[in-house]
């Protein structure tokens, strides 16, 4: 049974996650971050050893969380030492074989986005699990069902799928908002006028297809509306490509 958690990492996620676990009864054993002072306040909330060194982790836990980034996943894994228990990171995109040598490896995916200061309910988050085989996979499904009523099983390729999804969803959709804040502010107009309407946009695809919920000029076909609003961009033709890409697939859809 996994009880005991090393935490290999610092950032949103990490924070985040451990909370959740320390929250749900794990005991965090111990935290790593390349920044010592980032991994002294991580611990620090956490009631955990902290280190920078990875040379330095404890070898002998039930489940070691690598949460950094992608793009330092394979140096992080390459410089652990032998460790003992599940090894497995949080990568939305990374296959879990990354990990194959450790002698039980996984994937714990919480599929949400995070940030350092903002608390997260995890009850209300999917976690999606991989392991590298059926006793590991049943062993983290476990351990996920003590901080989650979502405890999917997903493979690497299907993860993959659900991350690129996310990043339209969510990262494309944020970058569209500041876009939106920019274009309110240089007029001086306050943005908060239009958080009402984007906690209505989101609040509808609870109960609505993406397709039913689909409003504004291009869904009308308002060809006077279109060609307006594309001529109050032609400041910037970036800006005015994007407005005709959405625009452009929302008309024509199906």
């Amino acid at each position: 049974m996994i009880q005991n958690v090393v935490l290999i990492g610092s950032g949103n996620l990490a924070t985040q996650l451990g909370m959740g676990l320390a929250m749900s009864g794990f005991n965090i054993r111990q935290v790593y971050s390349k920044s010592i002072k980032n991994a002294s306040i991580l611990a620090d909330k956490l009631n955990a050893y902290h280190t920078d060194q990875l040379n330095e982790i404890q070898k002998k836990c039930d489940l070691y969380i690598i949460a950094v980034s992608d793009s330092a996943l394979e140096s992080v894994i390459a410089d652990l030492p032998n460790l003992q228990g599940i090894v497995v990171h949080t990568s939305g995109s990374m296959a879990s074989s990354i990990l194959n040598r450790f002698d039980k490896f996984g994937t714990f995916y919480p599929f949400q986005t995070f940030s350092k200061d903002k608390a997260v309910d995890f009850n209300q988050i999917p976690c999606l699990i991989e392991g590298m085989d059926q006793t590991i996979e049943i062993e983290l499904m476990t351990a996920a069902k003590k901080i989650s009523k979502q405890v999917i099983s997903c493979d690497s390729e299907q993860r993959k799928q659900i991350h690129l999804a996310a990043v339209f969803a969510c990262n494309f959709s944020n970058h569209l908002y500041k876009i939106a804040f920019d274009l309110l502010e240089s007029n001086n107009i306050n943005p908060d006028v239009i958080k009402p309407l984007i906690n209505e946009t989101a609040h509808k695809i609870q109960s609505l297809s993406p397709i039913e919920a689909q409003t504004g000029p291009a869904m009308r076909k308002d060809d006077n509306i279109i060609n307006m609003q594309k001529d109050m961009l032609n400041y910037s033709e970036e800006l005015k490509s994007i407005y005709s890409l959405f625009t452009d697939r929302i008309y024509n859809q199906k």
